[in-house]
């Protein structure tokens, strides 16, 4: 008897979801475990590159300078290639990888989340139970976003503590300066909107595959501006990431870039026993982040009130 009541305040003292939240895990717990396994693997690779993977393109800094990351970049004969296994390459995947991700997040809102739970009529009938329309969707919007913003908030820590350990070992030219400039609450902001866009794309079509294509197309719209117009991560509209290298000679001083590149006699006579680099922080950074993430997040919650709106005409009709 006294186990069994041990037993029962034990299972009373764990946070079990309930009701609607367990209703969207479990119906949809393959997309957890795929977003799961994507932050996993993802947060996997950005560990690499802060550790393991960026040892032999340090030592080269460390024995060359700007010149020894050139050459570690340049050695394979495919940098800037998909399959590219250079650390200067590998450095931008986990980017790319967050932009899938927030494509991925449009998509399932679009479909698995509310277009088919219409199109099959599963939504109305829980409708009829005790669940009304507004908190059916809250639900099924309130639980991806927690998931959603867990993890790439994760990643993104992940990938600034990245960037301010071994950001230096990247070839200069627009790739630091759009990895900088796109690294921060706006790359969370950004699966959210996708999340907010398959969601009003879903309940406004009520059919699958047509919300699925609407709802890609308008997050690829939005990945695509990103990348390419002001405020956000213009090639040619952000201003100058710059750049600070110095040598370091025997005695402990400090000088600039003798310019030796890979030669060890030159090194030597200039008696260079080691080199430091690093990106400069920009002054523009928060503004253009705060920005950015404001427009998202305004938009954001302009579509998920805009969903709301459609659902309770769909409840009505």
């Amino acid at each position: 008897m006294s186990a069994t009541a041990t037993k029962a305040t034990a299972s009373r003292g764990l946070p079990v979801p309930r009701g609607l939240v367990w209703t969207v895990l479990r119906l949809h717990r393959t997309a957890l475990w795929i977003w799961t396994g994507f932050v996993v693997l993802t947060a996997a690779l950005l560990l690499w590159l802060y550790g393991p993977g960026a040892a032999h393109t340090q030592h080269l800094l460390d024995a060359y300078g700007y010149a020894g990351v050139q050459r570690d970049a340049w050695t394979s004969g495919i940098t800037g290639s998909t399959f590219s296994g250079v650390y200067n390459d590998l450095f931008y995947d986990p980017s790319s990888l967050l932009d899938l991700a927030s494509f991925g997040v449009a998509v399932f809102a679009a479909g698995s989340l509310t277009a088919r739970e219409l199109e099959n009529g599963t939504a109305r009938l829980a409708w009829t139970q005790s669940v009304t329309p507004a908190r059916w969707l809250a639900a099924r919007l309130a639980v991806p976003a927690l998931l959603v913003t867990a993890g790439t908030g994760l990643l993104v820590v992940l990938y600034r503590m990245l960037w301010t350990a071994h950001g230096n070992l990247l070839l200069a030219g627009i790739g630091p300066r759009a990895v900088y400039f796109s690294i921060g609450p706006a790359t969370v902001a950004a699966p959210l909107l996708g999340l907010a866009v398959g969601a009003f794309a879903g309940l406004a079509l009520r059919r699958t595959l047509p919300a699925l294509a609407v709802a890609g197309l308008v997050q690829g719209a939005v990945i695509t501006f990103r990348a390419n117009s002001w405020p956000f991560q213009g090639s040619h509209q952000q201003p100058d990431l710059s750049a600070h290298s110095r040598a370091i000679t025997a005695a402990g001083t400090r000088i600039p870039d003798p310019g030796c590149e890979l030669s060890r006699p030159c090194l030597a006579r200039h008696q260079i026993v080691g080199f430091t680099r690093e990106y400069l922080p920009s002054p523009d950074y928060w503004p253009r982040q705060l920005l950015e993430t404001g427009v998202m997040l305004a938009a954001t919650a302009i579509l998920v009130a805009a969903a709301f709106g459609v659902l309770r005409r769909r409840a009505t009709s």
